[in-house]
């Protein structure tokens, strides 16, 4: 357990995103919830300007930083402001919450790869934020997906290729 790290990002409706990260290589527990808004204790119907992000806990022996963040750009679309598919506002945001100067370096040249490699038709808009305290989201939330296989999201693997 001492190569378990976390990492916390947010890409559209929470669902679709914790889905697919449940089952990549090294990764130990998923958790959906808000980050990076005004109250504590937010709530679906009440999150002022945190976004529906996820917390991956990783195993760092078996998966990186780099690759999860690799990855988080070939399931959504990181080139939309406030954004993905039909859901729009800044809880739908592109962003990484970062934890510490290795992850924003990390960060910073991921999105120097994925803009220079002219796959996405635009520049990648996702924010490099501050990691503030990460708000489970509800039961009903968490692992959604599983429970209402045919529910909704809009995340999909979009490139077979890695970025890096």
């Amino acid at each position: 357990m001492e190569n378990y790290k976390k990492a916390y990002i947010a890409g559209g409706c929470f669902w679709g995103m914790e889905d697919l990260y449940r089952v990549r290589p090294g990764i130990i527990d998923t958790e959906v919830g808000y980050i990076g808004g005004e109250n504590e204790h937010p709530t679906y119907r009440n999150h002022p300007g945190h976004a529906e992000g996820i917390e991956i806990t990783y195993d760092s022996e078996v998966t990186s930083f780099k690759e999860i963040l690799d990855y988080f750009f070939r399931i959504h679309n990181p080139t939309t402001v406030d954004r993905q598919g039909n859901d729009l506002g800044s809880s739908y945001r592109s962003a990484i919450f970062i934890q510490n100067d290795d992850e924003k370096a990390d960060a910073e040249e991921v999105i120097k790869i994925v803009d220079d490699s002219n796959k996405w038709e635009a520049k990648v808009v996702t924010t490099l934020e501050p990691y503030t305290t990460f708000w489970p989201a509800e039961p009903e939330h968490q692992d959604y997906l599983v429970r209402k296989p045919n529910g909704y999201t809009c995340h999909f693997e979009r490139f077979d290729e890695s970025f890096i």
